[in-house]
C-alpha cells in the first residue's frame, strides 16, 4: 500500500465545499470518483483543510493511500483525464511516508480574502472576489490586521454552529495589501475557526467603511461577542493561498 500526498488547486464557485456529501457536488467526491475510474479502488482521501461552499484554494494537498502502481510523477496527468471537473487542477503527486495525514500534519494555513475596488466590477472576477465600489484605505485596514496578530479566543470571529473544543487560535501574520484595483487581506495562522477569515474580512471593511476604528479590535477580540465584528463575507473572495506541513513536506 502507497501513501500519496497530491497537491491540487481549485475555483470553488461550483462546489459545496471540500467535504463528501450526498445529493452535492464537493472536490472530495469528484476526486474520489476520479480514482475509482481511474484505478477501480474506493479510497479515502484525507484532505488538509475543509474549505466551505463557494470557497476557492491556490494551494490545497490531500493524502491517499492506493494499491495502484501508476508512478507519482503521472498520476496528475493520469487523473485529470479521469473526467475530472475543469475547475480542479491536479498540479503534483508524491510518495509520503506511511504515517504521514494531509490534516493531522499540516502545522499552518495561509488564506487571503480578495476585494475588487472598482466602480463597476470585472465579469471575469464574478464569483472570485468581493466588490465593493467605495474607496478602501488601505494603510487603515492595514493597522486594524496588526491586532489579528497573536493567540487569542477568537469567539467573536466565529460563525454560530461550530462544534470545536477551543476557539484559541494563534494567528501568526496578518496584513492588507493593494495590487492594482484589488485589495487583498492576509492572515496566516495554526488553524481557522468556522467563518474565521470571512468575519475578519468583514470587520476590515468595517474600518474601510468607518464603522470600526481599528483601535476597536482588541476589545472586540477580548469580548467574545460575535455581534460586535463586522459582517461574514460572501465565500466569493475567500482562498486558501498556501499550506504549510511539518518536517520535510514543509520545503516544496
Amino acid at each position: 500500500m502507497r501513501n500519496l500526498l497530491f497537491k491540487i488547486a481549485f475555483e470553488g464557485s461550483s462546489f459545496h465545499g471540500w467535504q463528501q456529501q450526498e445529493n452535492a457536488v464537493t472536490v472530495q467526491g469528484e476526486l474520489k470518483e476520479a480514482f475509482r475510474r481511474l484505478t477501480g479502488e474506493d479510497v479515502n482521501i484525507i484532505g488538509c483543510s475543509r474549505t466551505d461552499a463557494g470557497v476557492h484554494a491556490r494551494e490545497y494537498f490531500f493524502s491517499v493511500k492506493t494499491e495502484s502502481t501508476i508512478p507519482a510523477e503521472s498520476f496528475p496527468v493520469a487523473l485529470m483525464s479521469s473526467r475530472l471537473p475543469g475547475k480542479i487542477s491536479v498540479i503534483s503527486c508524491q510518495e509520503a511516508s506511511e504515517d504521514f495525514n494531509a490534516r493531522f500534519d499540516c502545522i499552518k494555513k495561509e488564506y487571503i480574502y480578495v476585494f475588487e475596488n472598482t466602480q463597476i466590477m470585472s465579469p471575469f472576477n464574478f464569483r472570485r472576489a468581493f466588490h465593493y465600489k467605495y474607496p478602501m484605505d488601505v494603510e487603515l485596514m492595514n493597522e486594524a490586521a496588526r491586532y489579528f496578530i497573536g493567540e487569542y479566543d477568537f469567539s467573536a470571529f466565529c460563525a454560530a454552529g461550530a462544534q470545536v473544543l477551543s476557539k484559541v487560535r494563534e494567528i501568526y501574520s496578518a496584513y492588507v495589501e493593494r495590487v492594482g484595483d484589488m485589495v487583498i487581506f492576509h492572515v496566516c495562522g495554526n488553524g481557522f475557526l468556522y467563518n474565521m477569515v470571512r468575519i475578519m474580512a468583514g470587520t476590515l471593511l468595517y474600518v474601510a467603511m468607518g464603522k470600526i476604528n481599528p483601535s476597536d479590535i482588541p476589545s472586540i477580540i477580548e469580548s467574545k461577542d460575535r455581534t460586535r465584528a463586522g459582517i461574514t463575507l460572501a465565500p466569493d473572495g475567500l482562498y486558501l493561498n498556501k499550506v504549510y506541513f511539518s518536517g520535510e513536506k514543509d520545503e516544496r
